[in-house]
């Protein structure tokens, strides 16, 4: 439960956030990650090109290490709509990483797998090591730990969270 004494900070004190301050200092938590995760993002892709995927892609191949899926299927874990998924496919198909086929029992539907070719490149690509140095150069082994910590308890879905981690006290945050 929240005590109040930092509303000022967030309310318009002498210390408010500035969003249009060049000084990332200043700016609100939901700008903060968003610009982080921009960061990472392009990061992470400049990395992945080299195997021609992407944020979006990798995702897809490692589903698909685990077992065939069908477009609905991979739109609903990856959480993208089925459009999204088909246009990630489409790309998959011309680098020859992922294949569609016919089920078996629904000729309507189409059952998508992963290649050897697809494989061979998340085995190459998807290296946590180098995802780990992009999200956390320069921070000090005990900032990470605190770090993954907090972006674990950012990243529960509310139903996970629970009551004890949303804001209890009837004041919404803006």
């Amino acid at each position: 439960m929240r005590d109040g004494s930092d509303d000022a900070d967030l309310t318009g004190g002498e210390d408010a956030f500035d969003p249009a301050s060049d000084d990332p200092a200043q700016w609100p938590v939901g700008r903060l990650l968003s610009a982080a995760a921009r960061r990472v993002e392009r990061e992470w892709n400049t990395h992945l090109g080299g195997w021609d995927l992407n944020h979006a892609s990798l995702p897809v191949l490692v589903h698909l290490a685990r077992a065939p899926r069908s477009q609905r299927e991979l739109a609903a874990l990856c959480g993208v709509t089925e459009q999204t998924m088909s246009r990630v496919l489409a790309r998959m198909e011309r680098t020859g990483y992922v294949r569609r086929a016919p089920h078996e029992e629904d000729r309507r539907r189409h059952v998508i797998s992963a290649t050897p070719e697809g494989l061979a490149a998340l085995g190459a690509a998807a290296d946590p090591r180098r995802a780990e140095e992009v999200v956390t150069r320069g921070l000090t082994a005990a900032q990470v730990e605190q770090l993954r910590a907090l972006l674990v308890l950012v990243a529960r879905p509310d139903h996970v969270r629970g009551a004890s981690a949303t804001d209890t006290d009837g004041a919404g945050r803006g």
